[in-house]
């Protein structure tokens, strides 16, 4: 019976401090064990701390601090009496959104928001925008209440902002492009995303296409898998796959391990595993380590032409952006064209030239069309 200290834990070898996140009880409050207390936000998750014993609360930090890996941060007293049934304290609720809504509308719903893009949700639920009703449906007006408002950046901002600078400041970064026509692996996908659904219990997405057509690039092209280090160039032998994910505290890289030893649908489950962990900031530190390419899909926020930045030590990150219509002349067997409407796609690939070769850099984007137009079969669709 006494104290039992509130220890901030490990979240990975290299990682010496973390920033308080949100605290979900206060000091005085009874705790049972292992409900979590607070959050701690790494810069490269957010991990829950939980009481490591019942007992009446003391919490030395607020949300916002930034401590020490191995400190003390308070403590249950678990000598403290239990609370009757109808004094038991529940967590701090999240405030409100301070979101205007007119029409008589009273809370923001999933239905509401349909039809804004990623920023615009995340301004309404903050509640710098506003939805009111009309007979055309949700019109965002913005309030410009007051001139400026500051807030602390988080640490995933903050470390996001440093590999970025380091990333520009450390590779020779260079950006090639190339175009595919979609129209194979639109119709590959259309024709099997439901007998593919029923039979792996997870959608038919692009990202397996994608990552497929990856992994098939870097087999004609493994240069791009290895990178730099020191005097030394190191060649990467399995495919370890970092898939982009954008989250409310910022991008984060999960990583699929072996991607070129996985069909379809285990690609496509991995790949929806690890986006839920990611956007519930339950993403372990090991599963964004190790990555030897990377993958970011602008397309699905309306990006038509983008230069993705490296993920050092990575040589390559491959952009993927929407997929348009657009008038294409077809060659014809006998001599000349026809002209056809294709669903095209841009893709971008940003390369650390220290390394990789332009020939390779263009080679590799050939390999990525090639695969996704003429190589493809329903068979490979597994």
């Amino acid at each position: 019976m006494g104290q039992t200290k509130i220890i901030i834990p490990s979240v990975g070898e290299s990682i010496v401090e973390a920033n308080i996140g949100k605290v979900s009880f206060k000091t005085g409050d009874w705790v049972d064990k292992n409900v979590p207390l607070f959050e701690i936000e790494t810069d490269k998750a957010t991990v829950e701390v939980v009481a490591p014993d019942s007992g009446r609360l003391t919490i030395e930090v607020k949300q916002g601090e930034t401590v020490a890996i191995g400190a003390s941060v308070g403590f249950m007293d678990n000598s403290a009496s239990p609370p009757t049934l109808t004094s038991t304290v529940k967590p701090i609720p999240p405030p409100a959104p301070a979101v205007s809504i007119v029409g008589g509308m009273s809370m923001v719903s999933e239905t509401q928001l349909k039809g804004f893009g990623p920023a615009k949700r995340k301004a309404i639920r903050e509640g710098k925008m506003s939805i009111p009703s009309g007979p055309t449906g949700p019109s965002p007006t913005l309030d410009f209440t007051g001139e400026q408002e500051r807030k602390p950046m988080s640490a995933i901002r903050k470390k996001i902002a440093e590999r970025l600078i380091y990333s520009q400041q450390s590779t020779a970064t260079l950006t090639t492009f190339n175009e595919v026509d979609m129209t194979r692996t639109l119709d590959i996908r259309g024709k099997l995303k439901e007998e593919f659904e029923k039979k792996n219990g997870i959608k038919l997405g692009f990202m397996s296409f994608f990552s497929k057509a990856t992994c098939y690039a870097i087999s004609q092209v493994p240069i791009v898998n290895g990178f730099v280090d020191g005097d030394e160039v190191v060649y990467n032998k399995g495919v370890h796959m970092g898939i982009a994910v954008s989250t409310e505290r910022g991008l984060v890289v999960p990583v699929v391990r072996n991607a070129q030893k996985m069909g379809f649908s285990q690609i496509e489950k991995e790949i929806a595993r690890l986006a839920d962990k990611a956007r519930t900031g339950k993403l372990g530190i090991d599963e964004m380590m190790g990555g030897t390419f990377t993958i970011t899909n602008g397309g699905v926020f309306g990006s038509l032409l983008s230069t993705p930045i490296l993920n050092p030590p990575q040589s390559g990150i491959l952009g993927l952006h929407k997929t348009e219509n657009r008038p294409m002349a077809i060659p014809l067997e006998g001599g000349g064209f026809k002209i056809e409407v294709r669903p095209m796609m841009y893709v971008a690939l940003s390369y650390d030239h220290r390394l990789v070769d332009g020939k390779d850099s263009v080679t590799f984007l050939v390999k990525i069309k090639e695969y996704l137009e003429t190589l493809l079969t329903e068979k490979d669709v597994s």
